[in-house]
């Protein structure tokens, strides 16, 4: 009879250190996914902010070709045409709306802008992707750790295994999402 016990606290022993290792890979789990979260909540702000930099330059461009075609307009059935200060002004307002098209030196033209929002969305869905795969590798690992306590107390082995299938699957997924979140989408 003491052998069968024997046994069986072996087992649990194993059990134990499988629940710890599943443990273990949960906190890095977890610590990935709130990390790739709070990037990927960063990253929004970051191109909602620059989208809204990008609609000003884009109104203020709008508003100055508006005015310097009004200016022409105003004079163009006028004999004598328009005064020089006016023109002058007009040219301006154009050159000004032409540079808020491109600033390069800046980075700050509506161009630089475009493509300054599209990174950061970029950055925000790869972040977002990371983000999934930690989470469904932490359900994994919670799965797993839950089959491991029921193997412990039932002594059925084949609960054991399915566990530990869980544990490598959540272990491919928080691969996947350190490596190549994207690769993949549920």
């Amino acid at each position: 009879m003491s052998g069968g016990h024997g046994h069986v606290e072996t087992s649990n022993k194993k059990i134990a250190l499988l629940v710890a290792i599943l443990a273990a890979l949960l906190a890095v789990s977890e610590m990935g996914g709130k990390s790739s979260q709070t990037n990927a909540l960063a990253s929004h702000i970051d191109a909602s902010n620059l989208w809204s930099f990008f609609q000003a330059k884009t109104i203020r461009q709008t508003t100055l070709r508006t005015a310097a075609e009004e200016a022409e307009a105003q004079f163009k059935d006028t004999p004598q045409g328009m005064p020089p200060a006016m023109k002058a002004q007009a040219d301006h307002w154009r050159r000004t709306a032409q540079r808020y098209e491109t600033e390069p030196e800046t980075k700050e033209g509506r161009k630089e802008l475009m493509a300054r929002a599209k990174d950061k969305e970029q950055l925000r869905d790869k972040s977002m992707a990371a983000y999934h795969m930690f989470e469904y590798a932490s359900a994994c690992f919670q799965l797993a750790i839950v089959l491991s306590g029921a193997a412990a107390l039932t002594a059925v082995a084949w609960l054991t295994w399915v566990a530990m299938g869980l544990g490598g699957l959540g272990g491919a997924f928080t691969l996947l999402a350190f490596l190549a979140p994207t690769l993949i989408h549920l």
